[in-house]
């Protein structure tokens, strides 16, 4: 059975930084795409960012230029570095990933909390 593990979340103020971690139980090397997500209190889930097999990066207009997508292959680790926090970026944020096999995984979120 797959699983993505989630950790690194936590509380920081308004312009720190966190970088989540999501740990998968088999290799990811040759996975379709990897993605972040986030929900925030009393809203929908939203796509936050996403990396594809070949390295390609793409982010929602809300994050970039301050959160990076990257990939540890040899450590079935997906990250998301996320510097100059805002507030607004409070939510439990999901990690998700499409197998080879077109499979749809998700991790079960860590909290990330930012205080003003």
């Amino acid at each position: 059975q797959v699983q993505l593990v989630e950790s690194g979340g936590g509380l920081v103020q308004a312009g720190g930084s966190l970088r989540l971690s999501c740990a998968a139980s088999v290799s990811i090397f040759s996975w379709n795409r990897l993605r972040w997500y986030r929900q925030a209190p009393g809203k929908q889930r939203e796509f936050v960012a996403t990396l594809g097999r070949g390295g390609y990066a793409n982010y929602a207009d809300s994050v970039k230029g301050r959160f990076t997508i990257s990939r540890d292959n040899a450590k079935k680790t997906v990250y998301l570095q996320m510097s100059s926090l805002k507030p607004e970026d409070t939510a439990i944020y999901y990690c998700n990933g499409e197998g080879v096999t077109g499979n749809d995984y998700w991790g079960q979120g860590t909290q990330v909390t930012v205080s003003s």
